[in-house]
């Protein structure tokens, strides 16, 4: 049974995986090398629970609890008592199997780790380690709080326990699980990022500018999002690690990352979260980082 978990990544998903986790009364460790980091992670989970208030969809009691729930650290702290790590970290299939390796030699050895990677394999990483059985995918979407979705994905040593485990778990959350094999960008990747590569390339190509795109897949298909915004919110260096992931995994020139999305990560428009991508951001005020809208 899962009661203490830690989340290593105090970016965007780690720190709303944090917050899904302590509304539903988990005791949960946000953990990150860099102190700026967790300061601004702790900032943005208050200020999510407080807008949840204004909203009507949390009562302060609720609030204050949740965030009695939650500790911000450079470190795991009471090791012994961790069930389950949830690893947050850029999508860097090397990154991931250094942390894993890191992770292996501290935690003890019942304690569950679970990838929050959008298309790497996990398999893979499961081999970095010495506990391969213990070792899952649990992918939210993004942002963790409101999407419904999490893909929990079996790698080829994942036991039948752990499965269970962390399924009841995710179920706790009150989210949709849905069951995907180990296969380079599970369900929605597979699905999602060609089509948002297909319309890198409709830009690419000089048939619509990147406004007209969005607006045609948003009004055509009933898509909240256009393809391009989405990608921006993403981020388009996520975008095209993905697709390199899908490209080399299925080895089909069909996932060859649009050479225009190459580009843009290569000049650093990464999106939304450094003001300019397919479109340019206004800043926010010092109050809430970052950058909204599109212009």
């Amino acid at each position: 049974m899962i009661k203490n978990i830690a989340i290593i990544g105090a970016g965007q998903m780690g720190v709303g995986i944090a917050q899904v986790c302590a509304l539903a009364n988990y005791q949960v460790q946000v953990v990150d090398v860099s102190e700026v980091q967790l300061l601004q992670a702790q900032s943005s989970v208050a200020k999510n629970l407080e807008r949840l208030i204004a909203k009507g969809t949390l009562d302060p009691i609720a609030k204050e609890k949740a965030l009695k729930n939650i500790a911000f650290s450079q470190k795991i702290q009471n090791l012994q008592s961790i069930d389950l790590v949830i690893e947050a970290i850029i999508e860097s299939l090397k990154l991931k199997i250094q942390l894993l390796k890191s992770l292996d030699q501290l935690l003890p050895d019942a304690t569950i780790v679970a990838s929050n990677t959008s298309s790497l394999s996990i398999t893979d990483l499961a081999n970095a380690t010495k506990r391969p059985d213990r070792v899952i995918g649990v992918h939210f979407m993004n942002p963790a709080p409101l999407m419904p979705l999490v893909e929990v994905i079996r790698g080829d040593h994942t036991s039948d326990s752990t499965y269970r485990i962390v399924e009841d778990m995710v179920a706790s959350l009150r989210k949709t699980v849905v069951h995907s094999k180990d296969s380079p960008g599970f369900i929605v990747n597979r699905i999602l990022m060609p089509m948002i590569n297909e319309a890198i390339y409709v830009v690419h190509d000089g048939i619509a500018i990147p406004k007209d795109v969005d607006t045609a897949m948003r009004l055509g298909t009933n898509q909240p999002m256009g393809p391009l915004e989405l990608a921006d919110f993403i981020g388009l260096d996520t975008c095209l690690s993905i697709m390199r992931v899908l490209h080399q995994g299925l080895k089909s020139d069909k996932y060859q990352p649009c050479p225009l999305l190459v580009h843009y990560v290569t000049i650093g428009r990464l999106g939304k979260k450094v003001g300019q991508g397919f479109y340019e951001y206004i800043p926010l005020s010092d109050d809430f980082p970052g950058f909204w809208p599109p212009i």
